[in-house]
């Protein structure tokens, strides 16, 4: 990333839940900045760092179980490994399950580069009764072993001195030695590799994984390339699978398996517990299949009432100042341009200080928690059953629960879904799961002025909607969704600097992006208040704002507004009716609001969704979505009318 610079790139590569990227944040520290890789929406992590006087690039690449990527979003990463080629590579295993996660390890040593293993989670593995000897470790695979727990920073001097003189003296992974004729049909496959591929990775890497990649667009590129190196891969495939009687794949994959857990039975030793630890008898009681899902409930409820019981009356406290500055801007400018485009100003500025963060913020910080101490993987495995009602499968849960933070990063997620079905369905279904922005709507506008328990029942609505929408969507596809192992991570003390940080960035990107839109927006809607453009919009939307959702006519130039965020709806909704937040129930009632607030909720998706779903899936099934979300907020918009009507 940095050659030209001259400044040496440190890859960071493990499988998923390996605390990888929280040995990263504690080395980065607050500099890391998390960009796209060029030319797609895969994100990853890097930072500068200094070290013994000399600089550094970190990078922090997204998890992975193997180097046989199967999504899109794994084989974009792992291009960073071929193509810029890291000077030192630090694979991060969970030390609790090192059978499985050495055989990426090995995989890795394939490539020959200048590698460190952090042993990381030791402590977890102590407590499993897992004892490793690193040293022992270290001489069979020939790299530096270092053990680390990343949420207390132990181990992680160690592993950046080890690393920096591996770099030096550029010490490269043991070649390690596999059944005789796997290793004659290896050997067989060099002969024929043609010189484009030395450039890309080791010949006896290449060899590997041309015999292991047995897809039919891989075996269409060799055969474009190198004839006889087909004739040899094909040969050394079909003696491989007569001879163990097993796809060569799966023989490649045996020998890794094989060779990773005797390395583990040679410097482990693992002692048996008579009874359960806490964290798994905690583990018991999470993840039961019937108090699991009152527990999630009550962790759901709990939630939303913790944010609420903290926000409220900071939003009181701040709304006070922002009030009265309203009164004396209006009092001294009159009613002229200055005093519209100040007002917007003002409610841009004010209202995301006021309105947006007080809930933003500890909604960021819950999120995090949970998420450091485990329990949303738990969240995952519980939903897996309902995502089998609605006709997906496991999967889909990753994707979802990405989309209560966003929805973009979600419908990017997708790419993880083998089903083109599964993919359509799941990103069809996004759009309709409360992102942060549209919590942070309904709990300012529903739990502030009808009931933090209104609130709660609109989230367990929105998730029954979305079962039902997922299964109404299923029955359109006559294909099944494939199943799913779902890996549940250990439960763990989470890190108080890691959750900061992660709010940091999150809250980082909120003011840089965010903000900025809702500060442009409201001076905007000033601009269209003084020259009456507002009156128009609302005049052409009344028909749908007035009659069929019965709100007050001055909201349809918000719904505009809203597409390009969510919060700016909220921040123009009092703007629009020249009211401050505390006069808000003088003017539209509190059945009004909960209709307002279904449809901004259902109502099309923000801009920047919509542009992703456009990139992932196609125009059709986008302009699609948007018809979805529009038609079913309208639906329910009006039903809800219709029942407060009756009430």
């Amino acid at each position: 990333m940095n050659k030209k610079e001259g400044i040496p790139d440190i890859v960071f590569i493990g499988q998923p839940n390996c605390g990888k990227s929280t040995l990263f944040n504690f080395i980065a520290g607050l500099k890391a900045v998390t960009s796209n890789f060029p030319g797609t929406t895969v994100k990853h992590t890097h930072s500068k760092v200094s070290v013994r006087g000399r600089l550094f690039n970190i990078i922090d690449l997204p998890g992975t179980y193997s180097l046989n990527p199967a999504d899109e979003a794994e084989k974009v990463a792992l291009t960073h490994l071929f193509v810029e080629k890291p000077d030192l590579v630090i694979n991060v295993v969970d030390a609790s399950i090192l059978g499985r996660s050495l055989e990426m390890t090995l995989e890795l040593m394939e490539l020959e580069y200048p590698m460190v293993l952090a042993l990381n989670m030791i402590d977890m593995a102590e407590k499993k009764g897992i004892e490793i000897d690193p040293e022992k470790l270290e001489e069979m695979l020939g790299i530096p072993v270092v053990s680390t727990i990343a949420s207390h920073g132990r181990g992680v001097k160690e592993l950046l001195d080890r690393a920096i003189s591996c770099l030096d003296e550029g010490l490269k992974p043991k070649r390690l030695v596999w059944s005789k004729d796997v290793e004659d049909k290896i050997k067989e496959v060099e002969e024929f590799i043609p010189d484009e591929f030395k450039s890309v990775a080791n010949n006896r890497f290449t060899a590997i994984k041309s015999i292991e990649l047995d897809r039919p667009s891989f075996n269409r590129m060799i055969q474009e390339i190198s004839l006889p190196l087909k004739n040899s891969i094909d040969n050394a495939r079909e003696e491989l699978q007569r001879n163990h009687d097993a796809p060569a794949y799966e023989v490649i994959a045996a020998e890794r398996h094989h060779l990773a857990f005797k390395m583990f039975e040679d410097c482990c030793k693992v002692t048996r517990r008579k009874k359960a630890s806490f964290a798994e008898r905690i583990d018991d009681i999470l993840m039961h299949p019937f108090l699991g899902y009152f527990i999630l409930l009550g962790v759901f409820i709990s939630f939303f009432l913790i944010i609420f019981v903290v926000a409220s009356p900071i939003e009181e406290l701040l709304l006070a100042p922002l009030t009265a500055l309203r009164g004396v801007l209006s009092d001294f400018l009159g009613k002229g341009i200055l005093f519209y485009l100040a007002d917007g100003l003002i409610q841009g500025i004010g209202g995301g200080i006021a309105i947006v963060l007080p809930y933003f913020i500890p909604l960021l910080l819950l999120m995090s928690f949970l998420e450091d101490i485990g329990y949303l993987s738990r969240v995952g495995f519980l939903m897996d059953t309902l995502m089998h009602k609605i006709g997906l499968h496991g999967k889909s849960v990753s994707p979802f629960m990405l989309g209560f933070g966003c929805n973009v990063p979600a419908v990017v997620s997708t790419r993880i879904l083998e089903s083109r079905r599964d993919k359509i369905i799941t990103t069809l279904l996004i759009p309709f799961i409360p992102c942060s922005a549209r919590t942070t709507i309904i709990l300012a506008l529903i739990a502030f002025y009808v009931g933090p328990l209104w609130a709660v029942g609109f989230y367990l609505f929105n998730m029954l909607l979305v079962a039902v929408l997922g299964r109404v969507i299923s029955l359109f596809f006559k294909t099944q969704s494939p199943g799913l192992i779902l890996e549940i991570p250990s439960l763990k003390v989470p890190s108080i600097s890691n959750v900061l940080k992660k709010v940091y960035f999150q809250l980082k990107s909120f003011i840089g992006f965010a903000w900025p839109i809702l500060i442009a927006g409201s001076v905007v809607l000033g601009l269209f208040q003084f020259f009456h453009v507002d009156r128009v919009i609302n005049i052409a939307l009344s028909p749908i704002v007035e009659h069929v959702l019965g709100l007050p006519e001055e909201l349809g130039v918000t719904l505009i507004f809203g597409f390009l965020r969510k919060e700016l709806s909220l921040i123009m909704m009092l703007q629009a009716l020249g009211v401050g937040y505390s006069q808000l129930l003088t003017v539209v009632s509190q059945q009004q609001i909960i209709v307002f607030t279904i449809f901004l909720s259902f109502f099309i998706p923000c801009l920047s969704t919509v542009a992703i779903i456009w990139k992932e899936i196609g125009r059709k099934w986008a302009f699609l979505s948007v018809l979805l979300n529009t038609s079913v907020a309208l639906l329910i918009s009006f039903i809800a009318r219709l029942i407060f009507i009756g009430i």
